[in-house]
């Protein structure tokens, strides 16, 4: 593998030694990087930061996957056993350092791709990189990540909020909020899990601000993982898997109406496919039922050292945390290239390339309901396999 002083190839390769160049060393780019180098393909993973996996180094310390050890591993090693049913976040880095060591992947650190276009020649890639590098490649995959840049919305008066604010990326866990009165914003699986974290960890209030009312799932019950069922489903019609995961909901989950979390009204497969993922139950269900969770209105503005909420009501809370996502960021890097939708996300994924930008790949920026690391693990087998199917003489091959 290599390391952050290792240089990336330079322009001055000729057409049959362009690599196939890999924007991003998180699971999804490691894992395009191995699938190409099985097919003969030399792969080239240019990463930013000085390590692989750095998003998920940045996650909140108690960060377990929702998906299952077995279901989350990318091709060609294994997670190993002692991770236990739902890996750490830790455990998560350790297994990205040791699978691009174990695959012994071609990664260059230290170097941010700032633009992509095609070659004045129109057979190939180059990209535009830190300290003035123009990289050519055969072929790019995009692997920058769905979580890249938090979100902040633009609230009424937040820049004069006299109390504490940061985003969800910012949060570690809860010790430094020991004694605080907290309103978490946002209720994905980051936000409920942060609040609960709160909670356990001694904040003196908890408040959680709800726009739209999440579909919530137990991660596992009676031992069957709620991403098995993900799985299983994710290729049926959208109206039944709505219609049979509502009596499903019903017995597993409690209503908690009374609480301010009313059953949706929507069904759970049609959020899925407009991007919304249902909460994972990792304490939320307790917290709220018990008070150490309050639910309340979505955030409206910030007003005279108050925190202003839908329903009228204002809190005046020591901390606020934006748990309100993130964006792709792909607009300075393809949006020249017509290959964004309106959203800004890729407007194909996985082995199809845009068809007036053959050669140009994108992974990682869909939320499956069947897991986000057993989708990226199967979309590299097929990007590495569109790839070798199209290469031409000018791809760099690996030694025989």
């Amino acid at each position: 593998m290599a390391d952050s002083t290792a240089s990336a190839p330079s322009t001055a390769a000729t057409p049959a030694e362009r690599p196939v160049y890999i924007v991003g060393g998180g699971p999804g780019g490691l894992a395009a990087a191995h699938a190409l180098r099985t097919r003969g393909i030399r792969a080239v993973v240019l990463e930013k930061s000085d390590a692989v996996g750095a998003s998920w180094r940045r996650h909140y310390d108690r960060l377990h996957l929702h998906t299952t050890r077995r279901l989350s591993a990318l091709p060609g090693l294994p997670m190993p056993r002692r991770f236990g049913r739902w890996v750490s976040r830790d455990d998560v880095v350790r297994y990205l350092e040791k699978y691009a060591e174990h695959h012994d992947l071609e990664i260059v650190t230290g170097v941010e791709v700032s633009r992509i276009e095609r070659t004045p020649d129109g057979t190939g890639w180059l990209l535009h990189a830190t300290g003035g590098r123009q990289l050519t490649g055969a072929a790019v995959v995009v692997a920058t990540g769905y979580n890249h840049t938090p979100r902040i919305p633009d609230w009424p008066g937040r820049d004069a909020f006299p109390g504490e604010f940061l985003h969800a990326s910012q949060y570690r866990n809860a010790e430094p909020f020991s004694g605080r009165d907290v309103l978490v914003v946002g209720v994905g699986n980051t936000g409920a899990e942060i609040a609960v974290d709160l909670a356990e960890g001694g904040a003196k209030r908890v408040r959680l601000a709800v726009r739209t009312v999440p579909h919530i799932l137990r991660r596992s019950t009676a031992g069957w993982a709620a991403q098995y069922t993900g799985v299983l489903v994710r290729r049926l019609p959208v109206g039944l898997v709505d219609r049979l995961a509502r009596p499903v909901s019903r017995l597993s989950v409690p209503d908690l109406s009374a609480h301010g979390l009313p059953r949706p009204d929507t069904g759970l497969y049609r959020r899925v496919t407009e991007g919304s993922i249902p909460v994972q139950d990792v304490g939320l269900i307790d917290a709220v039922r018990r008070g150490r969770v309050e639910v309340v209105a979505a955030v409206d503005a910030f007003e005279d050292g108050a925190v202003l909420l839908a329903d009228g009501t204002r809190v005046t809370p020591d901390t606020v945390i934006a748990a309100t996502g993130y964006t792709r960021a792909l607009e300075g890097l393809v949006g020249h290239l017509d290959v964004l939708d309106p959203r800004g996300k890729p407007v194909v994924h996985g082995a199809r390339a845009p068809r007036h930008t053959p050669g140009l790949y994108f992974t990682g920026f869909t939320n499956p309901i069947s897991g986000m690391l057993r989708e990226l693990a199967i979309d590299a087998q097929k990007i590495a396999r569109a790839i070798a199917r199209q290469a031409g003489p000018e791809v760099s091959r690996l030694p025989a």
